[in-house]
């Protein structure tokens, strides 16, 4: 793993009853600066591993320029695995077919393959600063009175 990171993207989802009301938090860092931002926003019905994949996409998103370096950290074996073990190249080569979250991982590509990504999973709820604040965020973002429509899952899900 490259330890010369441009920023650290710390991410973390929760869900409600998954399914049910849901939130990411993020939290970016520019490394050797004491730049940070934080990113949250809930949505009233959606799945976990959605808001654990749309925390990446939405850190990646914010990024300004072409081609950074970034590490990744998450609590998430769900998406980790996926892009570390490289199950989604296969699923995006099969037309995610049976794949849960097409979506998402259609979105997560096309911004992934703009930067320089490497993914640290850690365990969550294990007293990590950053990954502590994400959950925090996102659990407050999924208690908000105001939530966005996850349009993709509400129409698919039944």
């Amino acid at each position: 793993m490259n330890n010369q990171h441009d920023v650290h993207i710390y991410t973390d989802g929760a869900a409600k009853g998954n399914p049910g009301r849901g939130g990411y938090g993020v939290v970016m860092e520019l490394v050797g600066t004491p730049h940070k931002k934080e990113f949250y926003e809930g949505f009233r019905h959606t799945t976990n591993n959605r808001m654990e994949l749309l925390a990446v996409i939405v850190g990646l998103e914010k990024l300004k320029n072409p081609n950074m370096k970034v590490l990744v950290v998450s609590d998430s074996k769900y998406v980790v695995d996926s892009v570390m073990k490289q199950w989604v190249f296969g699923w995006e080569k099969k037309g995610f077919a049976g794949k849960k979250n097409p979506d998402l991982w259609k979105r997560f590509l096309i911004i992934y393959r703009k930067h320089q990504v490497d993914f640290k999973w850690i365990k969550g709820h294990n007293n990590h600063p950053q990954n502590e604040r994400c959950d925090e965020l996102a659990v407050m973002a999924s208690m908000q009175k105001e939530l966005s429509e996850d349009s993709f899952y509400e129409s698919t899900s039944g």
